[in-house]
């Protein structure tokens, strides 16, 4: 019995996490509209290049305190997980620039469609009626909050979908990663990585920022960071595709703080109905992890 209860402790934290790294991801991509609407030209490479910079040297600092070392036991998965992580990243944060962060945020959480056709097919210790219906729940539930008469589907929206399916890759990735490497060692190759690799493609983009470039560019980057530590905390004890569904909270974040917090458009009755839908699906499979 007290083991049971400690695995549900865990699992509830894993679930706790999970669903705040999605509002502090959340944040960062309104931080990046408000730069836009101040004006401010700031490509989202360089976002995406202080996020990572910034994450670099607060992993250094903490694993300089904890006096830890790097342990790398399989480094296909962590060089794969940040791989897919910066193209998701740089795709997401592209999506926010040209359309509304709401729009961006909807079409980056697919990524839980395109992570239940890969674990069926990759992972079969994860296959899941229950969890695949819950999926194909909460993607009804994204196509009704993209209410045409709202939002308009065009070619920029390309660059959240395909976001989507690169976090799908980067997200299952990171959930075999944590089966044998620690946070620190995770989050190291992540930001430190993906650094250089934004450097080297976006090199013509990032230059030295002025002071109000450059708290846009600081906010963006902790409100990042502390997502990515507790998303990669949480996925230690939840599987992908619960993780990839908790995390699909963003959406609701984005239809109830959209419209005041990054002056998108409101959602019409069926765009309630689908972050309704997505809700339910959070709330059963979080439950139903719990009981198992």
């Amino acid at each position: 019995m007290q083991a049971k209860a400690q695995l549900d402790v865990k699992v509830l934290i894993g679930c706790f996490c999970v669903f705040g790294s999605a509002f502090f991801f959340y944040l960062a991509t309104v931080i990046i509209k408000w730069a836009r609407i101040k004006g401010l030209q700031i490509d989202p490479s360089f976002f995406v290049f202080s996020r990572f910079l910034l994450g670099f040297v607060s992993v250094l600092i903490l694993m300089a305190f904890k006096k830890k070392k790097i342990k790398v036991v399989k480094k296909h998965y962590l060089i794969g997980r940040t791989i897919a992580n910066c193209v998701a990243v740089y795709c997401f944060f592209k999506g926010v620039d040209l359309t509304s962060v709401a729009q961006a945020n909807i079409l980056n959480m697919t990524y839980p469609l395109f992570i239940t056709i890969f674990s069926w097919i990759f992972l079969k210790e994860q296959r899941d009626i229950i969890a695949v219906f819950i999926v194909i729940l909460a993607f009804t539930g994204v196509f009704l909050i993209l209410a045409p008469k709202e939002m308009s589907f065009h070619l920029n929206s390309l660059w959240a979908l395909a976001s989507g399916v690169s976090a799908a890759i980067a997200i299952m990735y990171l959930n075999l990663s944590r089966q044998v490497h620690d946070t620190e060692t995770t989050l190291f190759f992540l930001f430190g990585l993906g650094s250089v690799l934004i450097f080297i493609v976006f090199f013509d983009q990032i230059h030295l920022p002025q002071m109000t470039q450059l708290k846009y560019l600081l906010l963006c980057s902790f409100s990042a960071i502390i997502g990515q530590y507790l998303i990669t905390l949480g996925f230690k004890y939840v599987t992908a595709v619960e993780g990839g569904i908790i995390s699909s909270t963003r959406i609701l974040l984005a239809a109830v703080l959209g419209p005041a917090v990054a002056m998108d458009p409101a959602l019409s009755v069926s765009g309630w109905a689908g972050a309704f839908l997505i809700f339910v699906g959070n709330v059963y499979l979080t439950l139903k992890k719990t009981r198992r």
